[in-house]
């Protein structure tokens, strides 16, 4: 029946919410009954849900006398009362179908180290092994400002990379990536993305985020090709319409949605989670014009200290970096041999190890 054996599902705040910002629990309802059926025809699923927030919001409007909140306090309030409201809701509706969910509330910082990484990874693993559902959401009762994930469309792409997922279904509501602007009659949905297409997408790509959510198509498109490069297929679709899941899973192509296809070129596991660790960066490393060649050539290199112009911020061994072209923009990031001080006093010298070796660096 299915294609895959493991997938992640996003399921976005305007799929999970009416107008009014109450959870519509018709379209959770749905949604569950398709996860259900993947799940007893052997797909292992893991799903990754917005709402919390909108669900909570709700939630305290029929509160008396709440006072008036700052935006950080107002989100962790929200989150603290919606989801508990929300997973509530999953539990309910998959017991109905006799199947066991639980709760993964992550943060950044969990992926920030390796270790961290690994043993967010070995829970899931577990539940997978004892049929549970994983059901992911970020810990918004203590994610605030630079701690937070861009949304969790960028949740969605850690979750799928780290557990080596065979797709990413990322629900929105609009049916894929457009041509145009989705609005106008004469856009069509793009169905098929591949790893050498190069579509310029800020031509295309609209910048307005949703309106429950914090996202919008651009993230999306960017993680989904990141996530695409990575070997994982990537399907941006509309949760609105009626058995989505299904469709996309069984190979049906009478419901748009767009697929961005995956690379073939193999990734390690150390790989994978260094090109979504940008934003844990602790440092930069700029490197001269040669440097930049040689580590985006075709053949294997690693940063050696002769290649290096200048060290910015202070840093750990193993903490990651980014690599920063003459221009100036950031081309690679990698996990670092050694400390600010250290590679500071090599910076420039011939010799020596390499500051950051192949396998820990991943290029942009």
């Amino acid at each position: 029946m299915n294609e895959f054996k493991r997938i992640a599902v996003k399921i976005g705040s305007n799929v999970l919410t009416r107008p009014d910002g109450t959870l519509d629990i018709t379209r959770m309802s749905a949604l569950v009954d398709q996860l259900a059926a993947l799940h007893r025809s052997g797909v292992e699923v893991i799903m990754v849900t917005s709402g919390a927030v909108a669900s909570g919001r709700s939630e305290m409007k029929r509160s008396v006398g709440q006072r008036h909140l700052d935006s950080v306090s107002a989100r962790q309030l929200f989150s603290a009362v919606g989801q508990a409201k929300l997973i509530n809701r999953y539990y309910e509706l998959f017991r109905d179908h006799d199947i066991v969910c639980g709760q993964v509330l992550t943060t950044k910082e969990n992926f920030a180290t390796r270790q961290h990484y690994l043993n967010q990874k070995h829970c899931m693993e577990v539940m997978l092994e004892n049929g549970v559902i994983p059901i992911v959401n970020e810990n918004d009762t203590i994610s605030v400002t630079e701690l937070m994930f861009t949304d969790n469309d960028e949740l969605s792409g850690l979750i799928a990379t780290m557990m080596s997922t065979d797709a990413l279904i990322i629900l929105s509501n609009i049916d894929g990536v457009y041509d145009g602007d989705p609005q106008l009659p004469e856009s069509r949905v793009i169905t098929d993305i591949y790893p050498e297409n190069d579509l310029n997408s800020d031509s295309f790509i609209q910048s307005k985020k949703s309106t429950c959510g914090r996202g919008g198509m651009g993230t999306k498109y960017r993680i989904s090709q990141k996530v695409a490069d990575e070997g994982i297929a990537v399907v941006i679709a509309n949760g609105r319409r009626d058995n989505i899941l299904l469709a996309i899973t069984s190979g049906r192509h009478d419901v748009p949605f767009t697929t961005f296809h995956p690379s073939t070129r193999p990734t390690s596991s150390v790989k994978k989670w260094i090109a979504h660790s940008e934003g844990f960066a602790k440092g930069e490393i700029h490197v001269n014009e040669g440097a930049m060649k040689a580590l985006t050539s075709p053949q294997a290199s690693s940063l050696l200290p002769v290649g290096v112009t200048k060290v910015v911020g202070e840093f750990e061994k193993d903490d990651i970096v980014r690599i920063v072209a003459p221009d100036g923009h950031t081309f690679a990031v990698g996990r670092i041999g050694c400390d600010s001080t250290r590679a500071t006093a090599l910076a420039g010298k011939q010799g020596g190890k390499p500051l950051i070796h192949y396998d820990y660096l991943y290029i942009e």
